[in-house]
């Protein structure tokens, strides 16, 4: 077993040994620009970015045509938010979303608003959840997109995307997902569940840094994105500049490895993260999973422990990489926005710590970690007075009860 053990999956992935094999011929020998039409390397380079744009879609139920490559999940957010309200402005400037949104769909909602626009920021339940008939009552005539992320980076909460998919097309409504967290993790057809426009990226799927995509569904009736940015005509004029075909290719790999091993990857994760969150629910008084018990990522365990200070534990486990939200905020002192917003006080979100497993993630590390985090939370929590220690009777049942709930 390796050391440090990495429980950070949900921030990124290591890259799959097949995607790194596939990406360095296109970096030694296939090394053309993909809109260099005159000669074989550009035709080689043109080819490879086809086959990936095909893998790609493939994914996530679009077509080939509609993949739009950019650099990244925040970058295709931006396209989509602010390319459609610029786009679309003339049919009206209301625009809705979640507090519990990424950063990407936040601030670039509140640059929106700085332009004009209205933005409606529904409210989610205990569990993270977003009602569709919250949106519904939301929208107006003047409402041109609706932004609800597919699963949430941090308590790991599906939406209901095909009913919102549904309800956006009846009331002629664009609908975007932020799909970074869910896309390779969980079943995604495009156009089945209705969605317009969809973001994600390369590296939260063993993929590499620096590529992503936003999927366009193709008309009628037409999408109109205005791009951010000028310069070369690329990926149909909406993100002009020479394509990262290296990472392009590598995408496409990680997202064919990602459909075939679906669901015996998600079937063994979540049976590792039950593993994990009754471990510790055993052993810890009050240990609470954040998020919905069942409709969730299988790979996500977002934990709170009363009594230890998120940040003491982490410092105290270097051994273990953990985090205590979205690695985009990871810099702000200001507690999890996604964990206020389902009712946590401040002092439960700095006791809340997320675990993310991945594809390389093994039985011998999650019994290391069940054992590193009771021994620390114990620690910790004793000097702050909270209770904790090995758990018997009515205490010890409830636990069982809610380290089950996540099955």
């Amino acid at each position: 077993m390796n050391i440090p053990v990495y429980l950070d999956n949900q921030a990124t992935t290591r890259v799959d040994g097949r995607v790194i094999e596939a990406m360095i011929p296109l970096m030694d020998e296939v090394y053309g620009n993909a809109s260099s039409t005159q000669h074989e390397f550009g035709w080689r380079a043109e080819a490879a970015v086809a086959q990936a744009r095909r893998r790609v879609a493939g994914l996530i139920g679009a077509l080939p045509e509609e993949i739009v490559f950019t650099g990244g999940a925040t970058e295709s957010v931006n396209i989509a938010l602010k390319g459609v309200a610029r786009g679309h402005r003339a049919g009206g400037r209301r625009i809705i979303t979640a507090g519990t949104e990424h950063h990407a769909v936040l601030d670039t909602c509140r640059r929106l608003e700085r332009e004009g626009f209205e933005v409606i920021r529904v409210p989610v339940d205990r569990y993270g959840m977003v009602d569709p008939e919250d949106v519904r009552r939301a929208m107006t005539p003047g409402t041109i997109l609706v932004s609800i992320m597919a699963a949430n980076n941090e308590i790991g909460t599906l939406a209901p995307v095909e009913a919102l998919g549904a309800l956006c097309r009846e009331h002629g409504v664009l609908f975007h997902t932020d799909a970074t967290q869910a896309a390779g993790k969980v079943p995604i057809d495009m156009h089945a569940m209705h969605i317009d426009l969809l973001s994600f990226s390369a590296h939260k799927m063993y993929g590499p840094k620096g590529v992503g995509a936003l999927a366009i569904r193709g008309g009628p009736p037409a999408i109109r994105v205005i791009p951010l940015f000028d310069g070369g005509g690329h990926e149909r004029g909406i993100r002009s500049g020479t394509l990262n075909v290296p990472g392009i290719a590598g995408f496409g790999v990680a997202a064919e490895i990602a459909a075939d091993v679906m669901s015996e990857e998600s079937s063994r994760l979540s049976g590792l993260r039950d593993r994990l969150v009754e471990g510790v629910s055993e052993a810890l008084e009050g240990v609470r999973v954040n998020g919905h018990p069942t409709l969730r990522l299988p790979h996500n365990a977002n934990l709170l422990f009363p009594g230890a200070n998120a940040d003491a534990v982490m410092m105290a486990m270097k051994d273990i990489a953990l985090s205590a939200g979205s690695a985009c905020s990871s810099a702000s002192p200001e507690p999890s926005h996604v964990l206020r917003a389902i009712g946590l006080t401040r002092e439960e979100t700095l006791c809340s710590l997320r675990f993310g497993l991945g594809r390389f993630t093994t039985e011998e590390e999650i019994a290391y970690t069940i054992g590193r985090v009771n021994e620390t939370v114990r620690t910790i929590a004793s000097k702050t007075g909270t209770k904790s220690g090995p758990k018997s009777g009515p205490n010890a049942e409830m636990s069982r009860t809610n380290a089950q709930s996540v099955h």
